[in-house]
């Protein structure tokens, strides 16, 4: 695999979106209790279209949502040779006894959530946390830790990478599967949209 092909097409990908929406709603209702808190930087793109679709499916334009920086809460941040670059931290509520929903994009070691967790307790106590992830390697965990809501599972060897475009940033929204993230740097090769090696 020289460049990275295309696992998840646009339509497709509209339709995890759907789906993901509709299993929040039979979960949550209306939303009463609940709250979207995207990862940032990448789990926002996700929280922030769950957000717009939730927010025109229910009617409620008010659904609590924030966005939650986790720089300085990573296991590796003092080891980087080049400092990380912080996001922001967006969130004008407290999350005392509300149910939580943590959005990212991918869910591959569990070490960015677990770093979302320990932030996530300088805003309160929640009654529940659950997580959401537009894709779930679920191979290649190192700790203890499930996504909820998967939109696209994907089995891959442990050098791959996956990476999630949005059309607010690439020119459409696509799944992409690279042999190793170095070649996630070059342009996508042309390929099926939706590839049947890969389980859902």
């Amino acid at each position: 695999m020289e460049k990275g092909r295309v696992i998840t097409g646009p339509r497709r990908f509209a339709l995890i979106i759907e789906r993901l929406c509709q299993q929040l709603i039979e979960q949550h209702g209306q939303f009463e209790e609940a709250c979207l808190i995207g990862i940032q930087p990448r789990g926002a793109f996700l929280a922030n279209r769950l957000h717009a679709r939730l927010s025109e499916i229910l009617g409620i334009p008010d659904l609590a949502y924030g966005r939650l920086d986790i720089t300085f809460y990573r296991d590796d941040f003092r080891t980087r040779e080049k400092p990380l670059a912080a996001s922001k931290t967006e969130i004008d509520f407290l999350v005392e006894d509300k149910k939580v929903i943590l959005v990212d994009d991918v869910l591959y070691t569990g070490r960015t959530v677990q770093a979302a967790l320990t932030a996530l307790n300088h805003y309160g106590r929640p009654a529940k946390v659950e997580l959401v992830s537009m894709v779930d390697r679920r191979f290649n965990r190192h700790l203890p830790i499930q996504a909820d809501y998967v939109g696209l599972t994907v089995d891959a060897l442990d050098k791959a990478f996956v990476r999630v475009e949005w059309k607010e940033q690439h020119e459409e929204d696509q799944i992409l599967i690279f042999a190793d993230k170095s070649e996630a740097r070059q342009p996508a090769a042309p390929g099926p949209a939706d590839s049947e090696s890969f389980s859902s």
